[in-house]
């Protein structure tokens, strides 16, 4: 049942209750209410992307049971409710980017055991709880390029083992923690393109088992030093991990390496640290043996100058 571009704005059409695919994009719609869908039963493909949505009634779609994608991309949706989930356990295929959401919490994705493609790119999501995707087991895909995510903790992919594709690119990620992808059994893509990230701990993507995952972490803020040399030294050792775009990877910082490639600099950096340690050792033991030779010849002066009064004192008392 195609109505697409009809410029409908309310839910007050009689779709036939035998219906399996449903176009309702392009429309003007502005909100779901709970009962929009209570006969489409049957309904397995949903499409109400390019309206104004913004406000989704709490188990708008609990009577489609076998609704196997559901697409509300492009739409002004600020928060998913509790219920948001409730009766879509059939669902494998969820699209909610360009929309506007900000948070995301496990109350919204629970009912989504069957899901494996969750697109949530381009919105503003700044927080996502943790653990709000453990429902998701069947995940394969999950997609939240072009958001406001600033950090990564331990948990918040957590009981992902299926998940094959986690796009990350074009956010605000500065901190990582060292076990947020532990739990990613099966990941074959991990891009972190384009974020703020500076340094990165070795055993952070060690912790990712899977044999032959490709990391994409270019146009990132690095700070190219000799910490970050041995990581990335450590990386491209690890066998069943792949950096394809380690040789487009450029220093942010420091300021003289600004623009260079870390392939390009990389052999160079602990080199530098090296020469550094070396002079300032240097310095170091130069000042010590110069203070220990002062101290003796100080020592001796006192000494001879004592050692003159004494034989002065003797022979006047000879006299």
């Amino acid at each position: 049942m195609i109505c697409s571009g009809k410029n409908f704005t309310e839910f007050e059409i009689d779709f036939q209750s035998d219906t399996e695919h449903l176009d309702l994009s392009k429309n003007r719609l502005t909100a779901i209410p709970s009962k929009a869908f209570q006969s489409q039963w049957k309904l397995q493909v949903l499409l109400i992307s390019d309206n104004h949505i913004s406000h989704i009634d709490d188990e708008a779609f609990s009577s489609l049971e076998n609704l196997q994608k559901l697409d509300l991309h492009n739409n002004e949706i600020k928060a998913l409710g509790g219920g948001f989930s409730t009766g879509l356990s059939s669902l494998r295929e969820l699209t909610l980017s360009c929309n506007k959401l900000k948070d995301l919490f496990y109350s919204s994705f629970h009912h989504f055991e069957n899901l494996q493609k969750l697109n949530l790119s381009n919105n503003v999501i700044s927080f996502i709880e943790i653990g709000a995707f453990r429902s998701l087991t069947r995940l394969r895909q999950l997609h939240l390029q072009n958001n406001n995510l600033t950090s990564l903790h331990d948990g918040i992919f957590s009981m992902l083992q299926n998940l094959e594709v986690l796009n990350l690119a074009n956010n605000k990620i500065k901190e990582i923690a060292s076990e947020v992808f532990t739990s990613l059994n099966s990941l074959t893509i991990l891009t972190l393109v384009n974020n703020e990230i500076e340094h990165i701990k070795f055993k952070t993507f060690l912790s990712i088992k899977t044999p032959g995952t490709h990391i994409l972490l270019a146009k990132n803020r690095w700070f190219c030093d000799c910490d970050l040399q041995r990581v990335f030294g450590k990386l491209l050792s690890v066998r069943r991990l792949i950096l394809d775009d380690y040789y487009n990877v450029t220093c942010t910082e420091p300021l003289v390496l600004r623009d260079s490639s870390l392939a390009s600099v990389d052999t160079h950096l602990c080199i530098a640290e090296t020469v550094t340690v070396l002079v300032i050792t240097f310095t170091v033991f130069v000042t010590v043996v110069a203070a220990i030779v002062m101290a003796e010849r100080n020592r001796k002066k006192r000494t001879g100058k004592h050692w003159s009064e004494e034989s002065e004192m003797s022979y006047e008392s000879q006299d």
